[in-house]
């Protein structure tokens, strides 16, 4: 692999032509990159507990297409970012512009080593538990599985950008195919009844009340759709991107958004929701009234290749985070070369890769995850105010922008506030092992130096690549 020298460590205002990714993502991958990462197991799953807690196909729908609408109008600021940025590296690069390099340091600490190590092995060992129904493996079978779809996916990125995308644009094509016939075959089979959405606006009996339900959903719908910002942080692999990244970002969330509310009509006249004990059984119901005995092993599929096009778009976009910062000089610089063969970020691939291993082995993501769900969210809010911080932040002051802006935020931050009314403490926790991480970056990067020594700068490149 190219070892990269003092001499050709780039600034953080000059990206060095050495540490350059090609430009080779059409806008059908990069929407391909939203649609795979954003719909995983959680539309299986969060619809049945959204459904029987709201009690009101009406309010259901509410709540899917108020979050869309979040998630569209924090595409909409994302793009623009990203138009601003066209490079890898996403909130990195948007939090290091506008609040200093520490800020943008953190926001890699905790994606390196807690959410993006710990998101893939949730989203794998989710693959490998369907992959359990199949065949008869034990807990370490379903283990071993896991960590080889890790391996299989993070080496199919690692060897090229042009196999990687490939295989992420035929993944999210079978995932909307097979949704789309599941939706298609779920109304044309006339094995529902509507009255089962009946009544439409009304809450049933056993409904929770409706105020603490539809905070519920808005807080489980919230999680179903995220992952569209991760396209950001391919911006420096897309072809025009201060135009493809934000009609993919827009048109995959879009998607989305329908997708996941025709899947809950089409689930809701399938199954009445007294049928429902809990959220797996959903799809298991669903899956026995339209393929009888069969039903279990169909859902097993879809679930196996949708989670699968999840997990592949996980390792494509975030290694670049690690990268980026590598070749700013705010982490080890080794993580900056690219493979000598296959011109890819090899190294920062590796590292998620093995640690989301490690946490799979010793299966303790779900716990660590929810330490670090308010910090996550909190980058987020950061990000999108990033937008309107600076001196070209002055230029995004437009009614439209601002607007976007709003309809991402408010949501947003009203669940921040739930989430720290919740458990203040273990919000408090996350934070401060997030905030551990300042020591740490002047390791890496002592201050006002990048690691060729040159000085810290909150320049803002302005060249389009």
């Amino acid at each position: 692999m190219i070892e990269p020298t003092a001499a050709t460590l780039p600034t953080p205002s000059t990206p060095s032509t050495s540490h350059t990714l090609t430009r080779r993502l059409g806008l059908t991958t990069a929407t391909a990159v939203v649609v795979a990462e954003m719909i995983g197991v959680g539309v299986f799953l969060t619809t049945a507990g959204m459904a029987k807690s709201v009690g009101s196909p009406f309010w259901l729908s509410v709540v899917w297409a108020t979050m869309g609408a979040a998630a569209i109008g924090g595409a909409f600021c994302f793009g623009a970012l990203a138009a601003r940025r066209p490079e890898d590296g996403g909130s990195y690069l948007y939090l290091k512009d506008a609040y200093g390099p520490r800020v943008g340091f953190l926001y890699g600490w905790l994606s390196m080593l807690v959410t993006d190590p710990g998101i893939t092995a949730a989203v794998a060992v989710g693959l490998a538990e369907y992959v359990g129904y199949l065949a008869p493996i034990g807990p370490w079978g379903r283990k071993f599985v896991a960590m080889a779809a890790i391996g299989v996916l993070a080496g199919v990125n690692i060897r090229g950008v042009a196999l990687g995308a490939s295989l992420l644009r035929l993944l999210a094509a079978l995932k909307l195919g097979l949704l789309g016939f599941l939706v298609f075959w779920g109304f044309a089979s006339g094995k529902g009844d509507w009255s089962n959405l009946l009544p439409i606006v009304a809450q049933r009996p056993g409904s929770e009340p409706l105020v603490p339900a539809l905070i519920g959903g808005f807080i489980a719908a919230f999680f179903s759709m995220g992952g569209w910002w991760d396209l950001s942080k391919l911006s420096g692999e897309v072809r025009d991107p201060a135009r493809n990244v934000p009609r993919a970002l827009v048109l995959g969330v879009s998607i989305v958004t329908l997708v996941y509310v025709l899947i809950t009509v089409d689930f809701l006249y399938l199954a009445p929701l007294e049928r429902i004990a809990d959220q797996k059984a959903f799809a298991a119901v669903v899956g026995e009234i339209l393929f009888g005995r069969l039903g279990g092993a169909v859902f097993s599929w879809i679930v196996i290749i949708t989670v699968a096009g999840t997990l592949s778009a996980l390792l494509m976009a975030a290694p670049r985070v690690y990268f980026a910062m590598a070749r700013d000089g705010l982490f080890f610089p080794r993580f900056a070369a690219l493979h000598p063969k296959y011109g890819t970020p090899a190294r920062a691939t590796l590292i998620q890769a093995a640690l989301a291993c490690v946490l799979v082995a010793a299966g303790t993501f779900d716990q660590i995850l929810a330490y670090f769900i308010v910090p996550t969210v909190v980058f987020l809010v950061l990000t999108v105010f990033a937008l309107f911080v600076g001196e070209r932040g002055r230029s995004a002051r437009t009614p439209g922008l601002i607007a976007a802006a709003l309809l991402f935020l408010a949501p947003t931050t009203a669940l921040l506030a739930l989430f720290f009314m919740d458990n203040p403490l273990r919000a408090g926790i996350g934070l401060g092992v997030v905030l551990l991480g300042v020591p740490f970056s002047y390791l890496v990067a002592p201050a006002g130096t990048t690691a060729n020594g040159s000085e810290f700068t909150n320049s803002n490149p302005s060249n389009d690549a």
